[in-house]
């Protein structure tokens, strides 16, 4: 059941979230469930300095970016699925024979 990590590699990833990575993004780039992530947090945060906690390096920027292109994925694939849903509602009004619609241009 899931894979172990070692301390060190555990730490990291508990720098990254406190860094403002969502663990979401940190479970699906190291494969672990985000609950697991959460306990980490929980477990050691008070022992991490502030200054062992990264900023902005490159590999934060690329998981930021990630998480951008993420939400816009996420967005776009709930207003494609609301688009959808009308077409088909527009069909099921179309194939009715005597459609209330109708009624009321005349």
């Amino acid at each position: 059941m899931g894979k172990r990590l070692s301390k060190e590699t555990q730490l990291k990833i508990v720098k990254e979230a406190l860094a403002g990575i969502k663990v979401g993004a940190l479970a699906r780039m190291y494969d672990i469930h985000p609950e697991t992530i959460r306990t980490w947090v929980r477990d050691h945060r008070d022992s991490i300095p502030v200054e062992e906690i990264p900023l902005a390096d490159e590999h934060l920027q690329e998981m930021q970016r990630l998480q951008e292109v993420e939400q816009r994925y996420e967005k776009a694939v709930k207003v494609l699925g609301e688009k959808e849903l009308e077409i088909e509602i527009l069909r099921e009004l179309l194939k009715k024979k005597d459609p209330a619609y109708l009624k009321n241009l005349k």
